[in-house]
């Protein structure tokens, strides 16, 4: 393509030029794609130049035959010097060409400048018109820019419109929830007062009650309608109790609901009869799913104690004579015959085998029939160990008089410590099973120990009086057997005086032998029954910890704002319809000073408790160092062990104190947010710029929670002590820190506000400084200095946390509690500070 492209155009201008007059023509495209120079040459000169093409062709082809001859760059062949001088008389040009070549040259180059000019003007030609369609692009672009632009706000306008028609449907959305929710409420209300006027009439006038409470289709709803009414009239005519116990003028308020308090209970009595009734047929029929129906609707009477209670009853094991002398026949054989402990103890391994697997089959049954299977279980294992093992054990041990001890020949105080060890060794692992079983909250380890209590009092006394009645048998025995060969000497003709000598000389190796395994055996025992100490205090320490809970049911009873809120309104709102009662408002106030009243008292009684606690164990532990380890040293490894026994022993105590004490905290802190949510006012930190000088006291919540904590924890001060003392104020302050942060969320301060609050953190401070808790301490210095961000104006906040970053997180959020937030723009303007120093 290439050289046919090159001939065409050498063509072109050999034909339009001659060698001497015609001028030469070359065109632009001619220079287009793959330009050659050797081309356009050869196409100038082709013409003028024949003989140099062809011999140019020849000398290409026979080079290799001319041997050492030289050959011109014309083509042809150097002559020999003897052949040019003989033709030296032949007058002829070496290159006669030269001239056409010349003229050919001069008309190429005008041509190429000619042809310069046209393409420099053609390029002038097109940057200009480039430059005008560059200036009109420009333009155009420019146009586009404004129109989207302009779409652009529109487009942000109609977002902006669309999100706040969102809003706004949320919103509705919200408030139609909430209305409906309130309709809701407003129309059971009205149901529920209409039924409860029903049952406001004499007993005569029940026959015309609602369908609803004689349809045996509809039992389930009856009960609960029935329960919601009970529960209202019963609540209302407590608050009028309590709002006037002295004003007889008020006491017919109510009458009318104690009319209904009345017919409700005798319905529901009624009604709960009914449905144990049915649930017994069921039971004798095995119908489990009808039996589950029943559980579930007497659940709502007493939270179904009824049921359950009823359940367990009428198990055949309590309630048939013949178990009860079955288990007597399996432990202690035939009557008359006395029973040994291995027989006793074969016995009660196979009766508390059995025990176990019926309670693993009821429980069973009882997983798929009560809503609160735990709770039954719990039940049924506290029966079967305080009537069935209870009634066992009574006859098995029969506590021996130390006045009158029981003969050595009838076994004495041995076989009844005997006795009393199996059945205590036995009794444990039938709670250990029990407890695999499950049996919900119920502590079957305690319980179990609890029935032998009566057997423990007077263990250590009856132990050592057994030591000393074997010790005396041993002794007559050993005399008798003297005195017999003092006999059987002298009817030999022995010295009777010499025979007497003999065996007081006598000491019998297995004498000693037998004391020490009495004595080893007694040690057993003791080792077995060692837990007195560890269950005192673990049991005293749990009922520390009950007043406690009942301190915190109290609270959450009278607490403002609680999920029962809604039920207490609807019940006095039915109950305002009825009987129109005048409930004061300070009722709520007093009953949370008395639950605060109970939070404290239990504080410090679980506070004493854990120091008696204390003085215990440092009591046991001062007679093991004085008593016990001088007598363990001498054996090897005795020592260690029961320093880990003893440890493990009171390991129980320690994890009921150490609960008792995070119950504490939470009583503790349940109070200052109750103080601080009643005490703290919005104006406090917020005051208005009204000309007066601000106030730099701390504010009254602050001083009420400093004065509670300050009376609280003076007996924790005094108790505790060592690393339990600092762990606890260390919690403690750490939650109060966490607690005042929460409870300032809901504020919004200004400088002066951010000034009192300062106030307040300081006085926070010299408090908590009292807990020698360095963390604690460190953390209510950075609440100071983060307090600063409410004082310090806009422009100077980006400097204020330059030294303490840590803190920065809590900083953000305390930023946004300015009140000149958003008006200021500190979002934006801080938005790019936090990221460049992140």
């Amino acid at each position: 393509m290439k050289e046919s492209r090159d001939g065409t155009k050498s063509e072109r201008v050999t034909k339009s030029s001659s060698v001497g007059s015609l001028p030469l023509i070359l065109d632009v495209d001619y220079f287009k794609g793959d330009f050659s120079f050797d081309a356009l040459f050869g196409s100038l000169v082709n013409k003028l130049l024949p003989s140099f093409q062809e011999e140019e062709t020849d000398s290409s082809e026979g080079h290799g035959s001319l041997g050492g001859n030289d050959v011109i760059p014309n083509g042809h062949m150097r002559v020999p010097s003897d052949v040019a001088k003989s033709a030296e008389g032949v007058s002829t040009p070496l290159f006669p060409e030269v001239d056409a070549l010349l003229f050919l040259f001069k008309d190429s180059c005008k041509e190429l400048v000619d042809l310069q000019q046209k393409v420099d003007a053609n390029l002038y030609n097109l940057k200009k018109e480039l430059s005008v369609q560059d200036s009109k692009h420009r333009k155009t672009l420019c146009k586009l820019e404004k129109g989207v632009d302009g779409l652009f706000d529109s487009f942000a306008r109609l977002d902006s419109r669309i999100s706040s028609v969102g809003q706004t449907a949320a919103k509705i959305g919200d408030h139609l929830q909430s209305t409906d929710s309130q309709r809701e409420t407003a129309s059971q209300t009205i149901e529920l007062i209409k039924y409860l006027m029903e049952f406001n009439r004499g007993p005569g006038d029940l026959m015309e009650i609602s369908p609803l409470f004689s349809d045996d289709s509809r039992v389930a709803e009856a009960a609960a309608v029935a329960q919601k009414l009970r529960s209202f009239a019963e609540e209302d005519i407590g608050r009028q109790g309590i709002a006037v116990p002295s004003l007889v003028g008020n006491a017919t308020a109510s009458r009318g609901l104690d009319v209904a308090v009345a017919n409700l209970q005798d319905y529901c009595n009624e009604l709960e009869n009914r449905l144990l009734a049915r649930f017994d047929a069921a039971s004798q029929r095995r119908e489990l799913l009808t039996m589950a129906e029943c559980a579930k609707i007497l659940s709502q009477f007493n939270r179904g104690t009824s049921a359950m209670q009823h359940y367990v009853a009428t198990q055949p094991m309590f309630i048939d004579v013949e178990v009860m002398n079955a288990d007597t026949r399996l432990v202690l054989g035939d009557q008359g015959s006395q029973a040994s402990p291995n027989n006793v103890a074969r016995g009660l391994s196979s009766l508390y085998k059995q025990i176990t697997d019926t309670v693993r089959q009821e429980a069973a049954t009882v997983m798929s029939v009560f809503p609160s299977p735990n709770d039954v279980m719990s039940i049924l294992v506290q029966r079967v160990l305080e009537q069935r093992v209870t009634a066992l054990l009574d006859k098995l041990l029969v506590k021996p008089s130390l006045v009158n001890l029981p003969p050595v020949e009838q076994g004495g105080l041995l076989l009844y410590l005997r006795m009393l060890a199996v059945a205590y060794e036995k009794t444990q692992e039938l709670a250990r099973d029990l407890q695999a079983v499950g049996c919900g909250d119920l502590d079957v380890k305690g319980l179990a120990e609890s029935l032998f209590l009566a057997h423990k009092d007077e263990y250590s006394e009856l132990e050592q009086a057994s030591l000393r009645q074997l010790y005396h048998a041993k002794m007559e025995e050993l005399c008798a057997e003297s005195e017999q060969q003092i006999d059987s000497a002298g009817s030999i003709g022995c010295s009777k005086g010499a025979a007497i000598a003999s065996s007081h000389q006598q000491i019998l190796v297995t004498v000693v032998t037998e004391f020490v395994h009495w004595n080893e055996e007694a040690i057993s025992r003791c080792t077995l029954f060692s837990s007195q100490v560890s269950q005192y205090i673990t049991e005293g320490l749990e009922r520390a910890r009950e007043s406690l809970n009942d301190a915190a049911a109290l609270r959450e009873r009278f607490v403002l704002g609680t999920s029962v809120s809604r039920r207490r309104v609807a019940a006095a709102a039915a109950s305002a319809v009825i009987a129109q009662p005048c409930v004061p408002c300070e009722i709520p106030i007093l009953a949370e000073a008395a639950a605060a009243a109970a939070g404290e008292s239990s504080f410090r009684s679980f506070m004493v408790a854990v120091q008696r606690c204390g003085s215990s164990v440092a009591l046991v532990q001062q007679y093991f160092a004085n008593s016990l380890s001088r007598l363990l040293l001498p054996v090897d490894g005795a020592h260690a062990t029961s320093c880990e026994e003893m440890a493990t022993a009171m390991s129980s105590a320690e994890a009921v104190a150490y609960k008792g004490l995070q119950q504490c905290i939470e009583t503790v802190m349940a109070e200052v947010e109750r103080l601080l949510s009643a005490e703290q006012k919005a104006t406090d930190y917020r005051s208005p710029d009204d000309g007066i000088a601000p106030d730099h006291r701390a504010t009254n919540a602050c001083t009420r929670v400093v004065a509670y904590l300050s009376r609280v924890l003076e007996s924790a001060f005094t108790v505790l002590e060592g690393p339990n003392k600092q762990a606890f104020l260390t919690e403690l302050g750490n939650r109060l820190h966490k607690g005042l942060l929460n409870h300032w969320q809901k504020f919004t301060f200004n400088p002066s506000g951010g000034l009192r609050l300062k106030r307040d953190i300081t006085e926070y401070g010299e408090f908590v400084r009292s807990f020698n808790a360095p963390t604690v301490d460190e953390k209510f210095e950075l609440l100071g200095i983060m307090a600063n961000v409410f004082i310090v104006a806009p422009e100077s906040l980006s400097t204020l946390f330059e030294g303490t970053p840590s803190i920065r997180k809590d900083a953000q959020r305390f930023i946004q509690l300015r009140e000149d937030y958003k008006s200021a723009k500190l979002a934006s303007r801080l938005s790019s500070l936090w990221a460049s120093s992140s």
